[in-house]
């Protein structure tokens, strides 16, 4: 009778420690489950922040270069305006700002200062308070600056994402 009695205590211990193991097992389990779930959503939310910086530059780029046609296009006389140029240009420049703004929203803060600096030089270009100074000449150094802040921007953000 006793051997029954520590027969069945043996018995309950183990059913006791296997489902303490079971439900400690199936804890781990999905505790590293939610921990893969929540890279997975860094991950994705790194690649979707990424993929919309990239739209904002290309968008900047696109307005970059309409306000520097602009600026190649205008006229050398300011009298009367019959083609519009004035006001297309004006148009062209406001996009250009708000394509601007949309970066510093979105993009590393090492990117705002060369993105204001080359959309400054855009509009002196079109607006000649460049002297005498060629267009080209006188955005190349902003626009090189730019370029080479927005893929440092972009090389960063890829980085985090992969994180």
């Amino acid at each position: 009778m006793a051997v029954d009695v520590w027969t069945s205590v043996l018995s309950l211990t183990g059913v006791a420690l296997g489902g303490g193991l079971t439900a400690l097992s199936q804890r781990v389990t999905q505790r590293s489950a939610e921990r893969a779930e929540e890279r997975r959503l860094r991950a994705a939310t790194g690649e979707a922040r990424r993929a919309e910086q990239l739209q904002a530059i290309k968008e900047f780029i696109a307005c970059a270069q309409e306000a520097e046609r602009a600026a190649y296009n205008r006229p050398d006389a300011w009298g009367d305006d019959d083609d519009g140029w004035s006001g297309s240009a004006g148009a062209t420049m406001t996009t250009l700002w708000v394509a601007e703004r949309h970066l510093v929203l979105l993009c590393d803060p090492d990117l705002h200062s060369s993105v204001h600096a080359y959309a400054r030089a855009l509009n002196q270009a079109v607006w000649r308070e460049i002297g005498d100074t060629e267009v080209n000449e006188h955005l190349e150094e902003h626009k090189a600056a730019f370029m080479t802040a927005a893929r440092a921007s972009l090389s960063s953000t890829g980085a985090e994402a992969g994180d």
